[in-house]
């Protein structure tokens, strides 16, 4: 073998963004035939994000429907996928992370006997309903995974009690660390104009994201209650709430916060936009997976609007700091960092646990490792 091809496969914005600096790395190397399969499970985000890295998939499931489930999107990927597996037999796939697509496509591999890399492996609440689907969407991609691309070393240590060879593990750093490298910019200016008329240096402006699955019951309700307070509060706070499309989200954080001073409700933004508004941010909070790596180098605190998280290194590092969805908790762990500039430069400087922005490259050399086409493993990523 001189050549291994590959597959990269993935359906939402959060895997197109962690992907993307991977595909282009694929894509440059000699000894790799590197193809893209999107399977469009979440659909307009996912073209934001490969229109601005210029990817354009080779294959295309389209799958994204109205009211879709998570067995409408587990059996349409697992139906599309084995199609192009079948005309491209490739020599391994690899899936991200945590989503359905994640899950289905290491399972469409698995059945057509192929390799599965499962890039940012080893992340665990311990938990299976939190989050809910993506905990049980990690593990049993990790069972049939046969190369584990372990972000930090955490990560790794939760494969191995799992049972997982540590000959198949690779420590590599995330790849969003790598992705931000083409996304932020010091002198950003937005596209959305009310991002624009934000006084960002006299004013201390918070980022909000709140969607996930287990906070829809009331939680997402507390949230809009104590942004509410913290606005009130503090008069050199300005809120930016990036607002899922999702009804069940979206009515309740316009009903709550619609129409308040110095609070900006605007629907999500694409990568870039989000990624330079989170630069330009005095602090982030949110439920989101992804931002918890993403603001840490970027030097921002993140208030964790979940009770747990499979992202503790940040939370060891003291760059971010779980507080649930109480009303309370949320509004004086805010406050503190508004007001005692002590506690937020000690979370502002905390060391990035996440990466050094060569992710990218240590999976490309770990994939030649094992088709024998490196005679020695990468050097893995450390926490410096």
């Amino acid at each position: 073998m001189d050549k291994v091809k590959v597959i990269s496969i993935f359906g939402t914005r959060p895997e197109g963004i962690k992907m993307a600096p991977l595909v282009k790395k694929l894509q440059e190397h000699p000894n790799i035939i590197s193809k893209v399969c999107v399977t469009a499970q979440h659909r307009q985000m996912l073209d934001q994000v490969l229109e601005l890295f210029h990817i354009v998939p080779d294959y295309d499931l389209n799958i994204m429907k109205n009211k879709q489930s998570l067995t409408t999107i587990t059996t349409s990927v697992l139906e599309g996928l084995e199609e192009v597996f079948e005309k491209e037999k490739p020599d391994i796939i690899l899936v991200h992370g945590d989503t359905t697509t994640t899950f289905a496509g290491g399972l469409a591999a698995f059945y057509k006997q192929i390799k599965v890399g499962h890039v940012e492996a080893g992340l665990r609440t311990f938990d299976k309903y939190f989050p809910y689907p993506e905990e049980m969407n990690r593990k049993l991609t990790g069972a049939i995974a046969d190369l584990h691309f372990a972000p930090t070393d955490a990560s790794r240590r939760n494969l191995l009690r799992e049972g997982i060879n540590p000959e198949d593990i690779f420590v590599t750093g995330n790849t969003v660390v790598d992705a931000m490298e083409y996304t932020v910019e010091e002198n950003y200016v937005f596209e959305n104009e009310e991002l624009n008329s934000i006084d960002y240096k006299n004013k201390k402006v918070i980022m909000v994201t709140a969607h996930r699955r287990e906070n829809w019951d009331g939680g997402i309700e507390n949230i809009c209650k104590a942004l509410k307070k913290i606005v009130e509060e503090n008069k050199d706070v300005e809120l930016v709430y990036l607002v899922h499309l999702n009804p069940i989200v979206k009515d309740v954080v316009y009903r709550e916060l619609d129409g308040i001073d110095r609070i900006h409700l605007l629907s999500p933004l694409d990568t870039k936009e989000t990624h330079n508004l989170m630069n330009k941010s005095f602090m982030i909070m949110t439920d989101s997976g992804g931002l918890q790596e993403e603001a840490p180098h970027l030097g921002k605190p993140v208030l964790v609007l979940r009770d747990v998280t499979e992202r503790p290194e940040a939370v060891d590092a003291g760059t971010v700091k779980l507080v649930g969805t109480d009303v309370d908790k949320i509004f004086n762990s805010a406050n503190e960092l508004i007001n005692d500039e002590a506690v937020y430069n000690t979370m502002s400087r905390a060391i990035n646990p996440y990466g050094d922005g060569k992710a990218a490259e240590r999976i490309c050399h770990s994939i030649l490792y094992y088709f024998g086409l490196k005679e020695e493993k990468c050097r893995e990523f450390e926490i410096k």
